[in-house]
């Protein structure tokens, strides 16, 4: 039976709800009546503009003058260049000087103990295709670049992590910071980098271990905050000091969770490296820019899919060894399958799964013979140096890590071969090469040509680029940059704020909004903002259909479930290279890449959030004769609401880091803002668009938070 004081509470929301809606309609058509008035007030006055710009291009030029002098650079950035600029040389010069086969094998031998024969032919696969397409040199580069970024922002983010899991107040001040490390765009944080170590690759360093931290200082606190306090009682009952509580019972328990933090530092530096490509980074980004800038789809395609490969290798391995017992990779192939379990009815796969799972058994054996010969002779020449327990420790080492041994020895033959004996070529052979590009470049012509418009038909790529211009981004720029007075737009972001997130919200939005109108970015934060709402109403509009689709068929789910995996993986940089050739340059094509980008979160979480409901309530609905229709839209929605939100706070997210890389494309807004200066070396007016986009990002964040979390209070008290 439903209450009196529960039918009252709700009314009280919605004439709250309505209220607010009421101020927000008279805020509308406030501007018609101020038309009438002898009042001018438009769009934020130039004559305000502080020129935040002026002082920063003057610092800009100070540093220039004072590198080579000044003791913050001789004693403290140099240093700091010179050694990052060491190591990913070092690096790079290793990588490239590895023979291929060794690179290739090495991989395989890493997959297989990471996760299985899968996981090793994936990454092999994937390896092959690099030096096929012709990219193996520039494939190594990035790889050097993101391998030395990934050491570093692990040597920074994991001790921070352990700092942050022992004090608390120290994690209280470390949360609001990495909240605007994460929330921040990454195309933000190449431009203050600029000023303090030039171009080329050890700013892109910098600026990728920045970018990447967060995750690892946040899952290294989560998983040492998991371990069970009985778990670290009994180890303090039994003497152990802090430290070996630390290194031998809460390390090794919140393995696993730290291992999810690398996997995501080695995706999100990879993410960034490849936008490091426009201050000279070079490697794979580089092919992608230099195909933007020239429109070579096909070029652009090549890199596109080589940065996808090794994003899928990175992910796939790093994934791999954070759901094992990192101390034992060593694994037995027995129950192998590497096709679907449901595909051993068919004698082919059958007899090729079984022949698979007999030569892995075979190097497994083989492993284990050459690991304990290797331990007898390691212990025979140990015992005339060594006592006993060295002799034994070291024998026990070998034995336990065979395979890890047996691969290290492979190698080591590999290159002794290599270089003694016979060349298997330092680089990849130019005759397996395989041009897509052609073939590419033909079909994305025949598209341009043929997809524009299809026939005297409404429909095509150019309709559709008219459409989305002529009803969508159009009418919104008026309104937010003509129609409302900036006072008024200011007040009404306001009043949503308050509605949703409370004061804290509201008066961080007043005062974020009035400083970017101060910088002079005001018409261009309104071009951007027009961009964002159009890109996401479009994704929410897709994603949350998908989605149900998927929750109700698990045969969906699996089908989507690749392509979804793939579109989260390819760098957002590569999605502008088909996307331009099929809706010329401007804004439309921009807001299509985000729209790809940002669907897999919508997707997901709509789909995770329905299949979360409780079967029991389900069962309930039917009960009382509710159709499958009726149970979805007045049970299941409203019960996943809280989970889809959460997918809308990560498409919005997710879209305003695109548009504003769609600033190359000519996109216009802050990102063309962002692009300019740091193409023309203005840092003044990259920074000043920089902080106009973190501010929209802030603002758009903790109101689409707010509003997840209060439909989670919501359906917990329902």
């Amino acid at each position: 039976m439903v209450s009196w004081q529960s039918v009252s509470g709700y009314v009280q929301v919605r004439k709250r709800d309505f209220i607010y809606l009421a101020i927000l309609v008279i805020i509308l058509l406030l501007p018609l009546i101020i038309q009438q008035l002898p009042l001018e007030v438009g769009t934020f006055p130039e004559a305000w503009n502080i020129h935040l710009r002026v002082p920063i291009d003057n610092f800009q030029d100070w540093t220039i003058r004072n590198q080579r002098s000044h003791p913050l650079f001789v004693l403290f950035f140099d240093p700091i260049s010179d050694s990052i600029d060491f190591g990913i040389r070092r690096l790079e010069a290793f990588l490239l000087w590895l023979p291929w086969p060794v690179i290739i094998i090495a991989t395989f031998l890493l997959g297989q103990a990471a996760g299985g024969l899968r996981v090793s032919l994936l990454s092999t696969i994937g390896l092959l295709f690099m030096g096929v397409i012709g990219l193996w040199d520039e494939s190594m580069q990035t790889l050097a670049l993101m391998g030395v970024s990934v050491i570093i922002a692990l040597a920074i983010g994991v001790p921070l992590g352990i700092a942050a899991s022992r004090y608390d107040k120290f994690e209280t001040a470390l949360r609001p910071l990495l909240d605007a490390m994460q929330t921040m765009p990454a195309f933000v944080y190449l431009i203050p980098v600029l000023l303090f170590f030039g171009i080329a690759r050890v700013p892109s360093v910098i600026a990728t271990v920045i970018y990447a931290l967060p995750p690892a200082i946040r899952l290294t606190n989560l998983g040492i905050r998991q371990v069970s306090p009985a778990t670290v009682e009994a180890a303090r009952s039994f003497g152990s000091t802090r430290w070996q509580i630390l290194t031998k019972v809460q390390i090794p328990l919140a393995m696993p969770t730290i291992m999810t933090g690398i996997n995501q530092t080695i995706m999100m530096a990879l993410g960034i490296v490849v936008i490091a490509a426009l201050i000279g980074a070079g490697g794979l980004g580089r092919e992608v820019l230099i195909a933007l800038q020239r429109l070579r789809v096909g070029q652009g395609l090549e890199a596109g899919l080589a940065i996808v490969f090794m994003a899928i290798i990175l992910d796939r391995i790093s994934h791999g060894f954070s759901e094992q017992d990192t101390t034992h990779a060593t694994k037995e192939s027995k129950g192998f399958h590497l096709f679907p379990n449901n595909w051993d009815r068919v004698a082919l796969v059958r007899g090729l799964e079984q022949g698979l799972e007999a030569i892995l058994d075979t190097c497994y054996r083989l492993s284990q013979a050459l690991a304990g010969g290797l331990a007898a002779g390691v212990g025979s020449v140990l015992k005339l140096v060594s006592d006993k327990d060295t002799v034994q420790a070291v024998s026990q080492f070998i034995k336990r890590h065979a395979f890890l041994v047996g691969s290290l020895t492979l190698l080591a033959v590999l290159l002794i071969i290599n270089n003694f004996m016979m060349r298997f070529g330092d680089e990849f052979p130019k005759s397996w090469h395989l041009e897509l590009n052609k073939p590419v470049d033909i079909a994305v012509d025949w598209s341009r040509d043929n997809l524009y418009q299809i026939g005297d038909l409404p429909i095509g790529t150019g309709p559709l680029s008219d459409f989305l211009t002529i009803y969508g981004t159009n009418p919104l720029r008026a309104l937010f940059d003509t129609w409302l007075p900036w006072p008024l737009l200011i007040l009404g972001v306001a009043l949503i704020a308050h509605a949703i997130a409370g004061w804290r919200v509201t008066l961080f939005s007043i005062i974020g909004l009035f400083f970017i109108g101060l910088m002079g970015m005001w018409e261009n934060t309104m071009d951007t903002l027009s961009q964002v709402i159009v890109a996401t109403v479009i994704t929410v509009i897709i994603a949350i259909p998908i989605g149900v689709l998927a929750s109700r068929s698990d045969a969906i789910e699996a089908f989507l479930r690749p392509i979804l995996d793939t579109l989260q993986t390819i760098p957002f940089f590569v999605y502008l290279v088909p996307v331009i050739m099929l809706f010329n340059i401007g804004r439309i094509p921009g807001i299509i890449a985000s729209v790809l980008y940002a669907l897999p979160p919508g997707i997901r979480l709509t789909n995770l959030g329905i299949r979360q409901v409780a079967p029991q309530i389900i069962e309930a609905s039917r009960a009382f004769g509710s159709t499958s229709l009726q149970t979805l839209l007045k049970v299941q929605l409203p019960l996943a609401l809280p989970a889809i939100a959460l997918g809308v706070n990560q498409v919005v997210m997710m879209v305003l880091a695109m548009v504003v890389v769609a600033g190359l494309v000519g996109g216009g807004g802050l990102g063309l803002e962002a692009v300019t200066g740091l193409a023309k070396n203005q840092t003044g007016r990259g920074i000043e668009a920089g902080l106009a986009i973190v501010i929209m990002a802030m603002i758009m964040d903790r109101v689409t938070q707010a509003w997840a979390k209060k439909r989670e209070v919501v359906s917990q008290e329902g």
